[in-house]
């Protein structure tokens, strides 16, 4: 449902909703939020609610200048974990600067930019994601351990699969939410499970996506277990990626039936995405652990395409559906990275570019670490064409010094746990 700022003060009034959740992300895709009395939400749709740029990842750019979150009213959900009396609320925020500006660091704003230049280009573009996570058990004081919630492997069913609970509560939280994910499942890891989404625009794609790993976090530690988005929670065991399935059509493409002539524009976008995957991989894998699940347990290495399952960068059924990129993890943050795969598929389109042969490697492959990653992305004239330059060096920066920490780092897999597996 779509609301207006109208319905939602009505709402507040009629509904016993106490606080509004102020959310947005920071650069790196971590969910912040600022709570606000719902009495003073009138005034917040006006003027937006300050708040401090220098103290979030990635916002320092703002060079001292006040930022405003200015909430998105069609993004409003209620908690459904929070008390039902004394409501809360959330929405999706945009970032301003005081004259009103947008700020260059806001992901929602790069995202909706990128949808309108394919708008005005005739292209409608669609995101739907399959996202992996770990459970692990906490110990007598709730601090989470390594030990994974069990030990049943893909599709098994209880008793093996200890979190068919957990994942039924998220899926009827999500429902609550207006979310409705398509299937759950447990997956090959110990403990890990996947939940999948249906398509749908890139910005309530990506919405969804942060919705529903907050809904899982907070499902797991009402059940008393830990659900960890680290790419490589476990060094000997399955990673958690992020599959994206993306499809972009004209609306004259559809036929009467609701299928979809696309020309091989598919196929092009593909090519595109291809040629420009490896410069923007420090937003699809944006952590040092990103790049330990890669080329192991069918995750990618290589720069390729195949019709069946198996290790490909990404999927293609044919030239009508959606195709799977597979190769991104839940550690990312999704405004920036569906924004970059509608302007590579842009550009793959516009120019024509060929899909080499199924199962052929494209060029080099994946880079094998984070640091190779900045390399590509500094060098690389697509990203800088899309990407303000502030934003660039800041998550470059941040990248290189994280990854000089963990080659450093004399236990290398304590640096890991410590950075990632009690946030991510």
């Amino acid at each position: 449902m779509i609301y207006s700022e109208n319905e939602i003060l009505r709402y507040i009034e009629e509904n016993d909703v106490k606080f509004v959740k102020l959310t947005f992300c920071d650069i790196n895709g971590m969910l912040k939020n600022v709570s606000v009395l719902s009495s003073e939400l009138s005034a917040v749709f006006a003027h937006g609610s300050r708040i401090t740029a220098s103290k979030i990842a990635g916002f320092s750019i703002a060079e001292g200048k006040d930022l405003f979150l200015f909430p998105d009213p069609r993004t409003m959900t209620v908690l459904p974990w929070r008390p039902q009396q004394g409501r809360v609320i959330r929405m999706y925020c945009y970032i301003r600067y005081a004259d009103g500006t947008a700020f260059e660091g806001d992901g929602r704003y790069f995202l909706k930019t990128a949808v309108k230049t394919a708008l005005s280009e005739g292209w409608c573009t669609r995101f739907g994601t399959s996202s992996e996570f770990c459970l692990f058990r906490t110990d007598d004081n709730g601090k989470p351990t390594k030990i994974p919630h069990d030990y049943a492997g893909y599709c098994d069913t209880a008793p093996e699969d200890k979190g068919e609970n957990i994942r039924r509560d998220v899926c009827i939280t999500l429902e609550k939410m207006g979310i409705h994910p398509v299937s759950s499942r447990h997956e090959s890891g110990n403990g890990q499970h996947e939940i999948d989404f249906n398509s749908a625009s890139a910005l309530q794609s990506a919405d969804y996506f942060l919705s529903f790993k907050s809904a899982v976090k907070s499902v797991a530690r009402q059940h008393s277990v830990h659900a960890s988005f680290m790419p490589k929670p476990v060094r000997n065991d399955h990673g958690n990626g992020m599959h994206i399935s993306f499809n972009i059509f004209r609306d004259s493409d559809f036929f009467n039936d609701g299928t979809i002539n696309n020309d091989n524009v598919i196929y092009k976008s593909v090519a595109g995405i291809m040629k420009h995957i490896r410069d923007f991989m420090i937003f699809t894998n944006s952590t040092v652990n990103s790049y330990n699940r890669l080329g192991e347990f069918s995750a990618p290495r290589a720069v390729m395409w195949a019709k069946e399952e198996n290790n490909q960068l990404i999927r293609i059924d044919d030239n009508t559906s959606p195709f799977v990129l597979r190769v991104a993890d839940c550690a990312c943050n999704p405004y920036f990275v569906f924004g970059l795969m509608i302007y590579s598929a842009l550009d793959g389109i516009e120019n024509n570019y060929e899909l080499p042969p199924e199962n052929t490697c494209s060029g080099e492959s994946l880079p094998v670490n984070i640091s190779v990653a900045c390399e590509l992305a500094e060098n690389s004239e697509f990203i800088r064409k899309y990407i303000p330059e502030k934003i660039l060096s800041y998550i470059i920066g941040e990248h290189r010094r994280e990854w000089r920490e963990y080659s450093s780092a004399y236990d290398k897999e304590a640096f890991e746990e410590n950075r990632y597996f009690y946030t991510l």
